[in-house]
């Protein structure tokens, strides 16, 4: 292989992590599905390459009271629509591959954050 050959692969490949270095923080998201269900409801919503930033609604009119978070990144759920605590507790904490259920007497979850 020449010298200028192997410069230029060096150079290139240089650059090509150089780029994507740049990007990774732009954007970040999960990677995986997060999938939300109302109690005794078939209608399903599902969440995919969710911003690891700030707080995101529920899309279901009731609420939420079945989740399987398959991502790789673990969430909090919340019973607020701003991701904001009540006096009850603090939100439910749903690691990465598990899923939950509320408590029959429980208010639906209606919010989420993602933990990165």
């Amino acid at each position: 292989m020449s010298h200028s050959r192997r410069i230029s692969i060096i150079a290139g490949t240089a650059a090509l992590l150089l780029t994507a270095t740049a990007c990774s923080g732009l954007g970040r998201s999960t990677v995986g599905m997060l999938e939300f269900r109302g109690h005794d409801s078939p209608v399903e919503v599902s969440y995919s390459n969710t911003s690891v930033k700030g707080c995101h609604k529920i899309a279901l009119p009731k609420g939420a009271t079945h989740v399987e978070n398959n991502t790789l990144v673990d969430v909090v759920l919340y019973q607020t629509e701003d991701c904001r605590k009540l006096d009850r507790g603090d939100g439910t904490y749903v690691a990465t591959t598990l899923s939950n259920v509320t408590a029959p007497e429980a208010l639906p979850w209606r919010s989420f954050t993602v933990i990165h």
